[in-house]
């Protein structure tokens, strides 16, 4: 083995070793303290959310993760989560931006939110074009929000092209209706 190939094995082993040594970890008993002043005020650590007062004290908010999901419900009650696009289209349209503002700003102000972009298209044209269509109608609607401030971190795109129609007409309104992004919050 070379000097060389030995020096590097050496400054990887001595770095994980070094890894390893900083790393800290919680102990039995400091977690089962922590459950035992959790259990001793009444509450469930887990869902507690903790606020300094103005004369710096500590006070805590308990809130579930079933009401926390409720209130998030009723910001966005109301707003629009499909948005439609015109014939072989991948522009955003006018009436569109009121509610994706809307979701930008639920999304900034809950930077653990995520969503999905699922993007659809019609029957018409080839099931290849139409996945490239639906993937770049989702793109649209990501740099949109994008652009309104929200981390590409808490978005994820997907299409679906021709293959999850919600009307199964043969027509133009059946056309139209299939031709969009739905958006859906994980």
């Amino acid at each position: 083995m070379s000097v060389t190939k030995l020096g590097k094995f050496a400054v990887i082993g001595l770095s994980a070793a070094w890894l390893a040594g900083c790393s800290t970890t919680a102990s039995d008993s400091d977690t089962s303290s922590m459950a035992s002043e959790g259990s001793e005020a009444g509450t469930n650590t887990s869902d507690s959310t903790y606020a300094a007062g103005e004369d710096g004290s500590l006070s805590s908010v308990i809130m579930d993760d079933q009401a926390a999901a409720q209130q998030n419900a009723d910001l966005l009650a109301g707003v629009a989560t499909v948005f439609y696009f015109d014939f072989d289209k991948s522009i955003v349209r006018p009436e569109a931006r009121e509610a994706l503002a809307k979701h930008a700003q639920f999304l900034m102000d809950n930077p653990d939110a995520r969503i999905v972009l699922e993007g659809h298209a019609d029957e018409r044209g080839t099931r290849e074009y139409n996945m490239a269509l639906g993937e770049r109608r989702a793109k649209a609607i990501m740099r949109y929000l994008t652009i309104q401030g929200v981390p590409a971190a808490q978005i994820e795109t997907v299409s679906f092209g021709e293959e999850v129609p919600v009307a199964f007409g043969h027509d133009a309104s059946s056309w139209q209706l299939n031709r969009r992004v739905e958006v859906r919050y994980e």
